[in-house]
């Protein structure tokens, strides 16, 4: 397809150190949602939304832990954790792939958060990093505005981001085949492989190994410290968390957001 190119970045070890689903685990300890043991035990283990490895059998079983994790919880509730959890990623930006992104934006081109994360946050993440925006994992809400613990759609994982992917690039008018997309996991194999030029970042043993084979680019990001830490200004965006996840959800979720299960 005729069009722009544009950037597309995976979340977790690859824009950011370290899971997202860790600061999730943190605000919903503090939220009451969930006890101290529960998370030394990895009881939110099946909220890992980034999966370095796994089968499709053992993401079946994530999906269904997160059903159960989620169903009854009201969405007020994750709103009013979302500033936390940003609070809490802001900081573990690494510099150098910001630095990626805005290469990409003094070139003209759009740039995208593809992520299993859920769906509010990483838009939130876009806008407050200055992206065009963002595709996350969404579920449903029922009509009392609580979680059925329901995916709306697929899991960001896999081929779900190859189905994001060519979503943005029909409503963008994008060439993928002109386009960048970052990831570190071989999970994302199949997002790496629509885009012309596919990018490393930290990889895992599989995708490295790929790397190699295909002559990919490879960025290798430093651990987090205090030099790499990301301008506390971002933070303070953190304040208008919760207002824009709850408009995100309410602007692009629309009637199919409140589906129940069935």
């Amino acid at each position: 397809m005729a069009g722009h190119s544009a950037a597309f970045f995976d979340l977790d070890r690859t824009l950011m150190a370290g899971s997202s689903s860790m600061e999730f685990a943190r605000a919903a300890y503090r939220g009451g949602m969930v006890s101290w043991a529960q998370i030394t035990r990895s009881g939110l283990r099946h909220i890992r939304f980034r999966m370095v490895g796994a089968s499709d059998q053992t993401t079946d079983e994530l999906v269904e832990r997160i059903k159960l994790f989620l169903r009854d919880v009201p969405e007020l509730q994750i709103a009013r954790m979302t500033p936390e959890m940003l609070g809490g990623i802001l900081p573990r930006i690494y510099p150098q792939m910001l630095e990626e992104v805005r290469m990409h934006q003094d070139a003209g081109r759009p740039t995208f958060i593809v992520s299993a994360a859920a769906d509010g946050l990483v838009k939130l993440l876009a806008t407050v990093l200055g992206m065009t925006g963002g595709r996350g994992t969404r579920y449903c809400i029922d009509a009392e505005g609580n979680l059925t613990g329901e995916l709306d759609g697929s899991l960001m994982y896999g081929d779900g981001k190859v189905a994001a992917l060519e979503q943005l690039a029909r409503e963008h008018e994008l060439d993928l085949e002109q386009s960048w997309a970052y990831s570190d996991s071989s999970s994302d194999l199949p997002m790496l492989k629509m885009v012309g030029s596919p990018v490393a970042v930290n990889p895992d043993r599989e995708l490295a190994a790929v790397a190699r084979e295909l002559d990919w680019p490879v960025i290798r990001v430093e651990r987090l410290g205090r030099r790499l830490a990301i301008g506390t200004s971002l933070l303070t965006a953190t304040a208008v968390g919760g207002g824009l996840w709850m408009a995100s959800q309410r602007r692009n979720g629309g009637p199919a957001s409140r589906r129940g299960p069935g």
